[in-house]
């Protein structure tokens, strides 16, 4: 039902951007988000946008990503810029429908110093 891709290996200060495309039973206006889990923690939230289009940030990448939609491609974007070592993580974006959680199967992104 949704479908990350896009990471890669980048160097530090570089761009990458992610996709998720959504099928199925997730609407377009669904609330989307991107989290991210790297080796040893927690997963982490990113960056949401409502379906109204209200993004929120996680601090440690505020001013540097951008999530973003396209509701006709059904697919929400995560604008990575100005990148960081402590950026490498698995990211998996999510969608939020009615109370059900669903996840894409995660893409990686490693940023060498």
């Amino acid at each position: 039902q949704l479908q990350a891709s896009g990471g890669g290996l980048v160097q530090a200060g570089g761009s990458l951007r992610l996709s998720c495309a959504a099928s199925g039973s997730i609407l377009s206006t669904n609330p989307r988000g991107w989290h991210r889990q790297a080796p040893g923690k927690q997963r982490e939230l990113v960056a949401l946008i409502s379906s109204g289009g209200r993004v929120t940030y996680a601090d440690s990448v505020k001013g540097r990503f951008t999530i973003a939609r396209d509701n006709v491609k059904n697919t929400v974007y995560l604008e990575m810029n100005n990148l960081k070592p402590e950026d490498t993580a698995i990211y998996y974006c999510a969608a939020y429908v009615g109370g059900i959680d669903y996840w894409g199967q995660g893409t990686q992104v490693t940023v060498s110093s």
